[in-house]
């Protein structure tokens, strides 16, 4: 596999393996101005669970709050040390209090993540509910930005 550097300097294709998750915009502009191609989708939740089931979950329970695989496991790293509640779980309410579920998109559960998934939801005083989602749209997805990275840079590889 060669490094990013390496496959601008040659004039490979490059295939940005993340959705937008919160640069409004920012990254779209990287890879415009760039001829890079990214993951669909707003969020990595959009490409682990599908756009359109997320939106439905969200009309139907706005107050839904969604777990990965990898923020189950970073959960006390990125969510309590960084929000402080660790130092302050009094803010709790302050940042989840209009939370009314959370919703782990499990892509590989076993047995620690459902551990770890409910102490998540514990410590924001919710109930969880465990959606198997596979990597199978996130497979889809790559393949898809491959194959339109590869046909907008024919000439590579052959």
């Amino acid at each position: 596999m060669e490094s990013l550097a390496d496959a601008v300097s040659s004039g490979g294709p490059v295939v940005v393996a993340y959705a937008d998750c919160g640069t409004y915009g920012g990254l779209d502009e990287l890879c415009a101005r760039r001829g890079w191609d990214r993951l669909p989708g707003l969020h990595c939740y959009d490409v682990y669970g599908g756009a359109d089931r997320l939106r439905t979950m969200f009309e139907r329970q706005p107050g839904t709050y969604i777990l990965t695989d990898f923020l189950v496991r970073a959960f006390d790293r990125l969510v309590v040390a960084e929000l402080g509640l660790d130092r302050y779980p009094e803010l709790r309410d302050d940042y989840f209090g209009h939370y009314t579920r959370v919703v782990w998109l499990a892509q590989r559960p076993d047995d620690e993540l459902r551990r770890l998934a409910a102490r998540a939801a514990d410590t924001l005083g919710l109930p969880v509910t465990e959606l198997d989602v596979g990597d199978h749209r996130l497979e889809q997805a790559l393949t898809t930005t491959i194959r339109h990275s590869d046909s907008q840079h024919p000439s590579i590889g052959q």
